[in-house]
Parts: C-alpha cells; structure tokens; sequence
C-alpha cells in the first residue's frame, strides 16, 4: 500500500478516534444534564405532595382546635356533655369518623365517643403525640394497630385561661382518610407513593394493601435525618437496585416517600447512551480498516449523532422543546403529541405563545426576554397551555437558555403537566378558608378582609346571631340544623351587596362586613333585609320552621382594630338579644359581655 494511503488511514483513524471520543463524552454530559434535570423534576414534586401533605395534616389539627374554641368543654370524667359534643365533632368530621376522646394532662382518658378500639395508654405512638404537644405545638402520633384497625391520632390542648387543662384527640382510620384516597388516585405502575410515619410504617400508600406495613430498613434510617427539600436514598431489595425519594420533617416524624426500581428511574435514556457508546466504538474500528468509505462514514456518524438525540428523548415523559430567540419550536419530542395531543411535528415552527393562555402570555414573555440575556440561566415558570383539546391546562416548564450550545442552539425547555396537583392546592387553599357546610368564609377569611378593608376605609360590622336555632335542632335533628344553616346562608347571601363580605364564625353565629359605610343609618336597611330573610318561614324536611335573628351593628372607624370590632358587634348583638329575653333569665346573666372572642 503506497504511503498516501497509510497516510489516509492513520488521518482516517485519528479523526474517527477524535470524532467517537468525543460524541462519548457529549453523550455523557448530556445523560448528566438529564439525569440533573430528571432528579431536580422529580425532587421539587415530591418537595410539592409533601408540602401538600403537611398543610392537609395541619388542617386535620386546625379542625381539632376550631372545635375547641367553639365549645365549652367540662372536662369531667365520663361528661354526658362532653360526650355529645364528641360525637357531634365524630358525625361532622371526615377526618376523625373514628372516634374521638378527651385526657387529661397524664393521658388518662376522661370522655370518648367510644367504649372499645382505643390505643392503649402506653402504645408507643403516642410518644411523638406527647412531645409536640409538650413543645406547644399539635400533636399527631405514629401508627398504631388496634384489633387489627391502623390508626393516627391528632391532638391539641384544651386551654383553660392561659393554661392547658386537658387534650382534645381525634382518631381516624388511615386506611380511609383523604390522603389515602388522593395517594390511590396517583397510582402509578413505575412507583410507589407513601406516607410513613418515624417508625417506618405506611399511614397512607397508592397500593391500599401497603398501609400498616414497614419500609425497607433503608428508608426507614433514612426519615429520621431526611430533610424538607428531599433526599435520594438507593439501596438493594432483593438483587433489584431500588431509588427513594425521601421529603422528611412533616409533623409527628412522619415523611413521603416516592420509591421506584433503579432501571424505571433512569429509563431507556441509560440503556440507549450505552448501546451508542459501543456503537462509537465500533465505527472507530472498522474506520481504521475502511478508509475507502471516509465520506460514508461521516455521514454515518451525523446520522448516529441524530439518534443519539432522539434516543435521549423520544421516550421521556415530560414534553421537551429546543426554542428560538423569538420563541419559535425548533424542536419538539414526540411525547408532544401524549402530552398535548398534537401530531408529530405539528408544533415545529410555530410560536410557543400561541398555546400560552392570553393572560399568561405578558408573563411569559417578559421571563423568556431575561432568559435569553443571561447565559446559561436556568428558570423554572408555570403558566396555562391549550392542548389540542382546546382546554387550557397548567403546566410547570423549566427553561434553561442554550444559545451559545452549538448542539443545540436554543431555550431548552422541559414542561409535564401539573393540572391535578395545582388543582388540589387550591382545593386545599379553598377548604382552609371556607366553612365546610355552608361554602361560605370562615372566622379566619373573615379576619382577614376585614383588617384589610380597615387600613383603606370605615367598615360596619354585623354580627347576626339566629334566634330559636336550639330548638329546632334539638327537635329535628344535627342534619336538619344543618339544612337550615344552608338555607339561612343562601338567603343572607342574597342580601349583601357585591362588595360585602358574609363569613359564617361557629355554629348559628354570621357576619356581615360593609366597607365604605359610616354613617348608621346606611345599615338600617341591610339589619331590617337580614331579619325579614331569616324570619320568613322555612321547609325543613316537609315541616315549616320559623325562626328569628339578633343583629348586632359597630361602624368600625378607619385603623381601628379588627379585634376589637369584632368584639364591639358581637356585644351589641348580644345586648340586642338580651333585651328579648324574659326578665328571669335576663336577669340571670347581669352584665355578661359578647361571648365571642376574634381569633388571630
């Protein structure tokens, strides 16, 4: 072979060499930068149900100590009263269907809603019940096991003045509660999503037949040192290599953990970078021996590379795009068409902006102008898109600008579709506000508007108290009274005007707030619209049921204290009553103040 030829394939080799060496590595960074973005993906979303899970545990506490500021507890052994009031807080609650049961200091069980099925004294998960509730804050205990039944128990204090007298516990059967309806309805054949408690039993899984099991040794270590932010753990079950995704610290010790096989997390990313890898390798051997085929062989190597880039992303879930500097698809993965139900290649050359909802877009255009200035910036947006379907849905997209990347030239973006989630944050954000019979704000909303409204104007404040609620619900029943709040709302509804706000504060009790009103007069019409409301006759159950209403009126000055208006009305609805009393039982509370302390 002449020596231009040897010289042809030492040059062939040295460049196939080079060339193959360097897609290897171009490989790996680029299964790196999926992996950081696949793990920094799933980590913020396992960030995000954990968040959920804490606010609906919150919640679960909250319920508890709503209950106890609306009632007057005796905290007497075996209380016939306190016994009823248990079980009206056990009837309403879909948290603690179980049962409920009050204690004192010691744990010594004083009043409870039933005779049997209770968590002995002793039971190890109280233990993180008791130190929560010992560092002022709502107790939740670990899983405990009776007869069979797999229970939590939530907890608050009963304050007496300043002091606390007694604990208000709520049990509920963690097979049945809400989280582990929302846990089954994320059923996922590549994972499992759970919540466990410090001891490493499942309170709540996807897979109902999970609930009350232990976790693998490995993640059970794990939940104690576990941080807010989410951790990975990787361990061995069974000769399969296993991955958890461990978001700790929620109340009690209590963590979420995602767990899925090591090969389904990584996906078929890994396996095809290796299958290209020994491709690379064997281009670069039979280059050496093929030098007449150099051309083919570069052409070759283009159409590898191309597959190299269809390999990483023709299977990913998540929907990735490669943009333009004017936001033009240059590229779009196949999942587009699972994800939003457009055909291949449908989206390549139009505005990402025109399936940005209309109110979104100004947003979304002033973040993509500061993406493209920054090099290498990374932002993570939500915003709503309309799929082929026409109905816009949230989706979280996390743009990283690759401008100056030649492989790539462009704004990557990586989007999955987080309708459900967001969904049930503001289900969440709705339930925390709004009282749960009625649809109407709650005591805290009400709070809230009206110490707003009060550092812009002057707002009249009435407090309306239902007159011969008792009766009828003593003579008709917990579901007929119910009824009938409904309808009172409804009707109390129909009288405020746009601007007002109607807030139910506990049990027969409403408030109206009037911004803007100053003079008494102006309220005169509103007291007499909501008396002539409430007293007009209602159909309860086939029966006609009257009943009245006391309004209480304080015009809150601008700045004043939203307390101490609440506080004003409610005095003055109670005088208004008390005026109405027969003198007897007037006379049998001389000077009592508003019953009705504002809550922060």
């Amino acid at each position: 072979m002449r020596l231009r030829n040897w010289i042809a394939v030492v040059v062939s080799a040295l460049l196939l060499a080079a060339a193959g060496t360097i897609g290897i590595l171009v490989n790996r960074s680029a299964l790196r930068a999926a992996d950081t973005v696949h793990r920094a993906d799933s980590q913020a979303l396992a960030v995000n149900n954990g968040t959920l899970t804490r606010q609906l545990q919150l919640l679960t506490a909250g319920e508890l100590a709503d209950f106890v500021t609306d009632h007057v507890l005796h905290l007497g052994r075996n209380s016939v009263t306190d016994r009823q009031a248990l079980a009206t807080l056990v009837a309403k609650s879909e948290t603690f269907a179980y049962g409920a049961l009050i204690t004192d200091l010691s744990g010594n069980v004083l009043t409870a809603t039933r005779a049997d099925g209770l968590p002995p004294a002793d039971d190890a998960g109280w233990k993180p019940l008791r130190a929560l509730l010992t560092a002022g804050q709502p107790g939740f205990s670990s899983v405990m096991n009776v007869d069979g039944v797999f229970l939590q128990a939530v907890a608050v204090p009963i304050m007496v003045g300043s002091s606390p007298a007694g604990i208000l516990i709520g049990l509920n059967a963690v097979a049945s509660t809400s989280l582990q309806r929302y846990l089954e309805g994320l059923k996922d054949s590549t994972h499992t999503t759970s919540v466990i408690d410090s001891t490493g039993t499942i309170g709540a899984t996807d897979q109902d037949s999970n609930v009350g099991k232990k976790v693998d040794p490995a993640i059970r270590a794990a939940i104690a040192q576990a941080p807010r932010s989410g951790t990975f753990v990787e361990y061995d079950s069974d000769g399969t290599a296993m991955l958890a995704l461990v978001v700790g610290q929620l109340p009690g010790g209590w963590a979420y953990v995602r767990v899925q096989s090591k090969s389904s997390f990584d996906g078929a990313v890994h396996s095809k970078s290796q299958t290209l890898n020994l491709t690379l390798l064997a281009i670069i051997l039979i280059g050496v021996t093929a030098v007449s085929i150099l051309g083919y062989r570069t052409m070759v190597q283009r159409r590898r590379n191309d597959e190299r880039f269809q390999a990483l992303f023709q299977h990913a879930p998540d929907l990735v795009s490669v943009l333009d500097a004017n936001g033009k698809i240059a590229y779009s993965s196949p999942s587009a068409g699972k994800v939003l139900g457009f055909g291949s290649g449908h989206l390549v050359g139009t505005s990402v902006f025109d399936i940005v909802h209309p109110e979104d877009r100004p947003y979304m255009l002033h973040h993509f102008s500061q993406l493209l200035g920054e090099r290498d910036a990374v932002m993570r947006l939500q915003c709503r898109v309309r799929p082929a379907s026409g109905e816009y849905r949230w989706f979280e997209f996390t743009a990283s600008n690759q401008m100056h990347n030649p492989a790539l030239n462009g704004v990557v973006i990586n989007a999955r579709d987080i309708s459900d989630t967001r969904e049930f944050q503001e289900r969440l954000a709705h339930e925390a506000a709004h009282d749960a019979l009625t649809g109407l704000p709650n005591r805290r909303r009400m709070q809230d508007a009206l110490g707003a409204s009060l550092r812009d104007d002057a707002v009249a404040v009435l407090f309306v108290d239902l007159d011969g609620f008792k009766p009828v619900n003593d003579a008709h029943g917990h579901e007929a009274g119910d009824e009938l709040l409904r309808q009172v709302s409804q009707r109390l509804s129909s009288c405020v005007r746009e601007n007002d706000v109607l807030a139910r504060v506990g049990g027969d009790e409403f408030v109206v707030l009037m911004p803007g009103v100053h003079d008494p007069a102006d309220t005169e019409a509103m007291c007499a619209r909501i008396r002539q409301a409430v007293e007009s006759p209602f159909e309860i159950d086939g029966a006609e049921v009257r009943i009245g209403a006391s309004v209480g009126v304080h015009l809150a000055p601008l700045s004043c204290d939203p307390d101490e208006a609440l506080r004003a009305a409610d005095h003055a609805m109670y005088t208004i009553k008390k005026s109405r009393t027969r003198p007897a039982l007037a006379s049998a509370m001389p000077g009592r103040p508003g019953r009705h302390r504002a809550e922060p």
